[in-house]
Order: structure tokens, then sequence, then C-alpha cells
């Protein structure tokens, strides 16, 4: 068999290629950022056509670093930016407009008035999500409603809607194939969460026509797709949403093991078993996979995360790379009473709140630099501590250990906080790229590359282990304080509109 699995993540800020061997270990990497397009107070768009060309640049790369060739693939995974939503023609190939981004806020107001129509309960139950424009149904809808002729055309089939593993997946087949995978369709606010196929009760709240909805396939495909690259056939064999792919790539194969990715935003996913398990603290339930049947996920989503680093350094300058911020945040002792609630595009889970927006409190005339960029870094950990306070609670069970991984996983100083509020040890394995490695063990798993998921479990290694070093009545103290920061941040789009 060929030697390689080639995996395609392509992310909120950045599209990569890269390569894996039998154990796992990465042979190479290519990267590629594109451009973030703001263009009005909480809209966030990519340009979808834009996306494929930097993926197609690094899947040339990637080989060229590797001195590979598409022979030496012996299959393709797909990861991917969930919720984030294109709509295209089908003949021409060519977007609508651009993207809108799972973090866009534009649809908040319809978002609204469906909860205060009370179809709140009704969502939650079919679809394990809650109604928030974070998921793709309404951005959808939006889409529709404002492109001009995009309703009666996509009615009459000539417009195909995906999220962006299916925009990938058409450019890849020659607009051969309009698929997507469970996990992906899950987070759109228009599949039906226990029969894993689109829901006729969504769609028609929605005002979706079911004419441009791609075709649901398994996680780990039955059967390969071909698709080409530099002219040669190769087997797509694979397609998760970021996260999913990320539980599957630190092998929580286990009911109660979890995860925390620390990325643009910070997604923590529990694995429930083959029942998806209802929230009573607002987190979502999800489908982590399709391999053979259907896996189910309890999941909580900061929209903020990593994006708080990247906010410091172009936003306000005051490090000149993301990796600086941990340097500048150590050379503070203790964030001096400065909390930073980042809800720059509202608060996720468990709060919910389209209309909070970000906020600094706790500033005095002694507070510096290191003091902001120190309390930055802990609202990364802050947020990530109350969904796991909230997973325990659904799950009526203490974890034992968080596995984590993510660019942010990186900074030590972050590691540690995080073990210090959670109470357990925070475990980041020797690789972290685990949201591509879980497309590549899907795929591989497809075409027998590797033979079971024991077989992938073997191949998890650690790196370090953070354990707590602080008591629990000083973690909580600062949860309380935390939580007082939230609360002032809440609401804060609904004061502003008044004004």
């Amino acid at each position: 068999m060929a030697p390689f699995i080639l995996s395609l993540d392509q992310g909120t800020s950045s599209s990569r290629s890269i390569l894996f061997d039998q154990r796992g270990n990465i042979v190479a990497c290519a990267q590629r950022e594109f451009t973030q397009h703001f263009p009005h107070p909480g809209w966030v768009e990519h340009d979808a056509e834009e996306i494929w060309a930097s993926q197609a640049e690094t899947i040339a790369e990637v080989l060229t670093l590797a001195r590979a060739t598409p022979v030496d693939i012996a299959a393709l995974g797909i990861t991917n930016q969930r919720e984030t939503t294109v709509l295209w023609d089908r003949r021409s190939g060519a977007p609508l407009a651009r993207a809108i981004v799972w973090q866009d806020r534009r649809t908040a107001d319809h978002c609204a008035r469906l909860k205060a129509a009370g179809h709140e309960a009704q969502v939650a139950q079919r679809t394990g999500l809650t109604l928030d424009p974070y998921f793709s149904g309404t951005k959808l809808c939006w889409m529709l409603d404002n492109i001009p002729g995009a309703r009666s055309r996509a009615e009459q089939g000539e417009l195909a809607f995906g999220t962006i593993d299916s925009w990938l997946a058409w450019k890849l087949s020659g607009g051969r194939r309009h698929i997507t995978d469970a996990s992906n369709a899950s987070r759109t606010l228009l599949l039906n969460l226990h029969t894993g196929q689109w829901d006729d009760s969504m769609l028609e709240m929605l005002r979706i026509p079911r004419a441009c909805l791609p075709c649901v396939v398994p996680s780990c495909f039955d059967v390969p797709v071909p698709v080409q690259i530099a002219g040669r056939e190769v087997s797509l064999a694979a397609i998760a949403g970021d996260q999913q792919a990320a539980l599957f790539g630190q092998t929580c194969f286990r009911p109660g093991m979890a995860k925390n990715t620390y990325g643009t935003g910070c997604f923590m996913l529990m694995n429930t078993g083959t029942a998806p398990l209802a929230s009573r603290n607002r987190l979502l339930s999800t489908i982590a996979w399709d391999v053979k049947g259907l896996c189910y996920a309890l999941e909580g989503s900061v929209f903020v995360g990593g994006a708080v680093v990247q906010w410091l350094r172009d936003g306000l300058g005051l490090i000149e790379k993301s990796a600086d911020v941990e340097p500048l945040a150590r050379s503070a002792p203790d964030n001096g009473g400065v909390y930073l609630v980042p809800a720059f595009s509202g608060l996720g889970s468990p709060h919910w709140d389209a209309n909070a927006r970000g906020t600094i409190v706790g500033l005095t005339r002694g507070s510096t630099a290191a003091h902001i960029a120190r309390a930055s870094l802990e609202s990364i950990a802050f947020q990530s501590a109350e969904l796991l306070i909230a997973m325990q609670g659904d799950a009526e069970s203490r974890l034992l250990e968080l596995r984590v991984d993510g660019g942010a996983t990186a900074n030590d100083l972050l590691m540690q906080f995080q073990a210090d509020l959670l109470g357990v040890p925070v475990v980041r394995p020797r690789i972290t790229e685990t949201t591509a490695l879980g497309a590549a063990y899907l795929a591989g798993l497809a075409v027998g590359f590797w033979h079971s998921q024991d077989e992938l479990a073997g191949n998890w290694q650690v790196d370090r282990r953070f354990e707590p070093s602080i008591g629990r009545d000083q973690a909580a103290a600062c949860m309380h304080q935390w939580a007082r920061a939230v609360e002032r941040s809440r609401g804060w789009r609904e004061i502003d509109d008044r004004r």
C-alpha cells in the first residue's frame, strides 16, 4: 500500500495539507493563510474560491516537501471549519456570494424571533443544538432571502449549499459529488440528530429547499470517492468536522473521554457513546462521527479562544507575533485584578448570548500590557473551565483527565492555568495536530491503512502532563471573579442599539 495518508485541514484562518505515515507521524506540512472579511460589525466572511486556491496550493507544496507524488497517497481525508456556509451554482461551480463564517452574527435577530415563537425546545429535541447564529441553517436562509433570485433557483435545484467540506469535495471531484458527512451535517440545524438524515420539520421552519442540500455520507466512507490531484486519481475516503476529527485524533473512543481544542475558538467534546445525551446545562448534543454507526458527543463551544491573542497582535499591537504573548504575560506575577471577556462575537456555551460584547474590567492606574496579556490568556482557560463544569454536570461523572490539542497548547502558562482551574491533569500529546490526524485516521480506516481503533489508540503518546498546583478554594475564587466579569459583558449590543 502507498505509504502516506493526506489530510486536508481547512481552518478558519488558514488551509493546511499534512502527510501522515503509518505511525501517525507528520511527514510534511504546508499552510496558507487567506483573507478575513469584516464588511459590517458582527459580520465575518470568506471567499470560497480563495479557500479552494489556498488548499490546492498546500496540496502541491506538501507533496514537493515530502518528495512524493499522488501515487504515494493511500487515501485522502478532509476536516474543516464547521458551520461556515457556502452557496454556489451547480452548473458553473461559482459561489453566489462570499461564504458566511461560523463566527458571523448577522442572523441573531432571526434566531431571536424563532425563540420568541416557541421553537427552541423543538430545535433542541430534533437537532441537539440551540437557536443561535453560530449554526448554518439561519445563515443559508439569510443567503436565500438576500441574494437576488437565490431562493427560486434553490427550489429548482440550480444551487448547491454546503459547509466547507462539501465545497472541497465538490472542487476535488470536478463537481461530480455534492456530499457532507454526518458530523458536519449535525451542525446545520437541519439534521435530525437521532436518524442522521435531513429533518423535514427543520427544513420547513427555516424555509430551506431540500433540492440544495448535499447527500449525507458516513465520516469513514463505505466506498471511497475518486478525486483528482495533480492529474492522478486519489481516493477521498473520509470527512469530519474539525472538532469531531480532533476527538477521533485524540483517540477518545470510549464514552466519558474528552478533549479540548485551542484554536481560533475553543471546543470541548466528550464522547457519550451510541446515544445522544440531552444537556441540562446549555451544551450541544452532536454527532461525533459515523464509523459503522453513529457515535455522539456533548460539546461546549467558545467563540474566541486563540483569536484573542491575534487581537492583541493585530488589533492592539501589544505583541509582534503570537508566540510573544507568553513571555509578556509571564512578566506579571498575576493578572493584577484584570479580567478580559473576549465576547467579540457574543458568548457561546453555556451562555449563548449573541448580544454580549468584549469587556475588560478591573483596570487601575497600575495595570500594564503584561496584565492585559495575562488576562487574555486566562480568558481562554476560564471559558474552557465553564464548559467542563457544565459537561460534568450533564454526564454526572468526574473527568479524570483532559486531552488537549491546537496551536495554543504550546503555551505552557495557559496549560498550567487550565489544569489549576479544572483540578484535573491536562494532557498534551506528542502530536498536537489532532484535527488533521483524526481525518487521516478516518481515511486510513476506510482503505485498510489502519485496521482498528485499538491500533490507532496505540499511536497516541504523551508529550507533557500539567498537574493542578492550586487548591480548589483558590480556583473557585478565580471562577467567581470571572463570572462577575462575564455578567458585565452580557446584553451589551442591545444597550448600544438603544443609544
